[in-house]
């Protein structure tokens, strides 16, 4: 039997034995180029398939040395993130505790506030005058002198000064 190669030259004669070998050895080779050229296909997706296989395999093994980095600096990011979520949730829980303390703190203070006895007014304080009620601000306006109270002071000033008689001639208008 006559056996030929790759490039269909004649080898030699070869037994029966030696010709399923060289059958399975040219089947074998075919399907590596095959995985060869799938490998490209993987390796750069966009370019047109490289039948070089020393090429594919630089290829290969930098595609997978740029996957190791990323792989090692997302488990980097990772154990920093992890590390942040437990300083935290730390801060958190010290926050509620502060949180409780200003709580028992303002209850404690209100409680004293209501066993206190009512404030004694001061020296020299007045009263406020009977018809105050009527002379009250309404909800949305405030008061011009706030120190006065809502008391109308006009009643406390001399009968001269409030005499309006002689207005128009002492103001003339000015208009």
């Amino acid at each position: 039997m006559i056996v030929l190669d790759e490039s269909g030259d004649v080898l030699n004669h070869a037994t029966s034995q030696e010709q399923k070998l060289a059958v399975r050895n040219c089947g074998g080779r075919n399907s590596m180029k095959g995985m060869f050229c799938d490998l490209s296909a993987v390796l750069e997706p966009g370019r047109p398939v490289r039948t070089d296989k020393p090429a594919i395999l630089d290829d290969a093994i930098r595609v997978l040395n740029q996957l190791k980095t990323e792989a090692q600096e997302l488990k980097e990011t990772n154990e920093k993130l992890l590390e942040e979520i437990k300083c935290l949730k730390a801060e958190k829980n010290e926050l509620r505790e502060e949180k409780l303390v200003l709580k028992a703190d303002k209850e404690k203070i209100e409680k004293q506030l209501k066993t206190m006895p009512p404030p004694i007014s001061p020296a020299g304080f007045m009263p406020p005058h009977p018809m105050a009620a009527a002379y009250q601000a309404g909800v949305n306006k405030m008061a011009v002198y706030p120190n006065y109270g809502y008391i109308p002071m006009w009643q406390y000033l001399p009968q001269s000064a409030r005499d309006t008689s002689q207005d128009h001639e002492l103001r003339p208008p000015a208009a």
